[in-house]
């Protein structure tokens, strides 16, 4: 694979283009990254068998690639096709003074390609870990890792992360300074957050089985 680096800006193509709020569209690579490393699901669609097919999967990251995986039977993880990875976080709603002003504060990202099967064993067994590490700091050295039967029955997709489109909105309201805002009515941001709870432990487990470190220290910090 090319070792050099991409830009710092995203470059713009027919599929990246913004069309529609280019305000809210941001063509820095920073903005890209810090959306993909604040969650660890996307959505993946592909054309299987002449019908769309959008599937929800956990994902990792290298400097130039979104890694995906799943079973050797499913249907997403053909390869050598084209996809469109979603990655997307709800920030709040946004309650105008009027329904047709409402809308949400949120990052997302759209990634195109043409997702590779990984065949090579060093870069799947890399890109698993990534993928592991990237949803669980940590839990690459603590867990058993994969066997080679194990690694025969997974599918591991690789995407360039050199084609992408990045839309972020922020702030209030957008009716602020309009005629309904004589009305009298409350509008503002309901912010939504995510925070990770306390380790629930297997109940198969030994009673004195600690948590470890890399997990507990997550309870109570936010996720995105």
């Amino acid at each position: 694979m090319p070792s050099e680096a991409f830009s710092a800006r995203l470059p713009e193509t027919d599929r990246t283009r913004h069309r529609r709020l280019r305000e809210q569209g941001s063509l820095e690579r920073a903005d890209l990254d810090a959306i993909l490393d604040a969650g660890f699901v996307c959505h993946l669609g592909v054309v299987v068998e002449g019908r769309p097919l959008v599937v929800p999967t956990v994902y990792g990251r290298d400097e130039r690639q979104l890694y995906v995986h799943g079973s050797v039977a499913s249907r997403s993880l053909a390869g050598d096709l084209p996809v469109c990875v979603t990655v997307t976080h709800i920030d709040g709603l946004v309650l105008a003074r009027s329904v047709f002003e409402h809308g949400v504060n949120y990052r997302s990202a759209v990634i195109h390609g043409d997702a590779r099967k990984v065949t090579d064993p060093e870069e799947k067994l890399e890109g698993l870990r990534r993928l592991t590490e990237h949803a669980t700091p940590g839990q690459w050295s603590y867990a058993r890792r994969p066997n080679r039967k194990e690694l025969a029955a997974t599918t591991l997709l690789a995407l360039s992360l050199e084609e992408a489109s990045v839309k972020i909105r922020t702030g209030a309201p957008d009716d602020g300074d309009g005629p309904d805002a004589e009305l009298g009515l409350w509008a503002g941001v309901l912010p939504l957050t995510s925070v990770w709870g306390e380790p629930v432990a297997d109940p198969a487990l030994p009673s004195d089985t600690a948590v470890p470190g890399h997990i507990a220290r997550r309870a109570g910090t936010r996720h995105g």
